[in-house]
């Protein structure tokens, strides 16, 4: 007689499982991305061509048709799970669309006009004898200067208040003590105030200092510290609630004082964090025009004297030489795309020279 096995005692591999019943192949997503891209093409050609619209129609027959691919051949879970991560992935290229845009748009405009003269010289007005024409010859120096000068005394001011009040958050505040709800709650205000705002506070209270002609780079750099502290404020704050809590009672079990524990034990463990954070802060107010426009005007000439007269910065630059170009209207605004230009590799280099810093303080072990 032939023995029978029951369903549960036949070998594993004989039952189909629900949740490896079908495969797709390996790579399935890239073939129809590539077929969602010509078909959305195709669709659009007949009716229009427009990238942005072929991208958004792209993603749409992607999403929908590997949903119902999946479906199909693999398992409802699987499905799920592909159009999420397809989800995501929209998403993520979505959100670098606008920065990618920019980048290509600053470049292809502002390369042209990046030369060592356009970098050392300052803008001047040439007159040529001959044909007794006067031509307007642009420079960034004075820009650069300014926007160094400016953004470094607003750094100067910021990043120790904006440390120490994180330090007194984080480490001797009670969190439900008055001083601490309060200056938390201020930092919260600060956070929110809008960055025309600030010029006009610093503007208004050099004014009664020092006059109604109180244009300055100082100025400017308060303006730029009111919008630059609650940043560096709220980031240190987080790098330091990271620290481990065993990290300091080890040390005060060891007898070492509070101070002692927080410039040698909390401090270089952050600090890594609390320098990524303060150039977050400085890449988000090196780019600001409003608050500097109105307290530090703008000027074409030289001036590296930040509390005497108007200095020029590089967003401002970019402004004006659009907004108020000159009589040659092309070399104004070929200098403003080269301001804008320059802007960038300036806060890439700066981000690189913190990247730098921070990986040669961070501790030993996290290197």
């Amino acid at each position: 007689m032939s023995a029978t096995i029951s369903p549960s005692r036949q070998p594993s591999g004989r039952i189909a499982n629900s949740l490896t019943s079908g495969q797709l192949p390996r790579f399935i997503e890239w073939y129809m991305l590539a077929g969602s891209l010509a078909l959305s093409a195709v669709i659009l050609l007949l009716m229009g061509f427009n990238v942005a619209g072929w991208l958004v129609l792209a993603a749409v027959i992607y999403l929908i048709g590997l949903g119902i691919l999946s479906s199909a051949v693999e398992n409802r879970r699987k499905a799920t799970d592909r159009v999420v991560r397809g989800l995501v992935t929209v998403a993520f290229l979505l959100a670098l669309a606008p920065l990618i845009s920019t980048l290509i748009t600053v470049v292809a405009n502002g390369i042209g006009s990046i030369n060592w003269d356009f970098v050392t010289q300052t803008s001047q007005s040439v007159f040529d004898p001959d044909t007794l024409e006067v031509t307007t010859k642009v420079g960034a120096w004075q820009a650069i200067v300014g926007t160094l000068i400016i953004t470094g005394i607003a750094a100067l001011i910021s990043i120790p208040i904006g440390i120490l009040t994180s330090i007194y958050l984080v480490e001797y505040a009670q969190p439900k003590h008055w001083m601490a709800r309060t200056v938390t709650f201020l930092v919260d205000v600060m956070t929110g105030i809008p960055s025309i705002v600030a010029g006009l506070f610093a503007f208004s209270l050099f004014s009664l200092i020092v006059g109604p002609k109180a244009f300055s780079g100082f100025s400017a750099s308060i303006a730029l510290s009111v919008l630059m502290i609650p940043i560096v404020v709220r980031s240190c704050e987080e790098m330091l609630r990271l620290v481990p809590m065993d990290l300091r009672e080890a040390s005060y079990a060891l007898g070492v004082s509070k101070f002692s524990t927080i410039t040698k034990i909390v401090l270089p463990t952050a600090i890594a964090g609390i320098v990524t954070g303060v150039m977050l802060a400085i890449a988000r107010v090196i780019g600001e025009t409003a608050p500097i426009f109105m307290a530090a005007s703008f000027t074409d000439n030289f001036n590296a004297n930040p509390f005497d007269g108007p200095m020029q910065t590089l967003p401002v630059m970019a402004y004006t030489g659009y907004k108020f170009p000159g009589q040659d209207i092309a070399a104004s605004n070929a200098s403003a795309w080269g301001a804008a230009l320059l802007l960038v590799i300036l806060v890439v280099i700066l981000n690189l020279i913190a990247r730098v810093v921070a990986k040669v303080f961070a501790p030993k072990g996290s290197r």
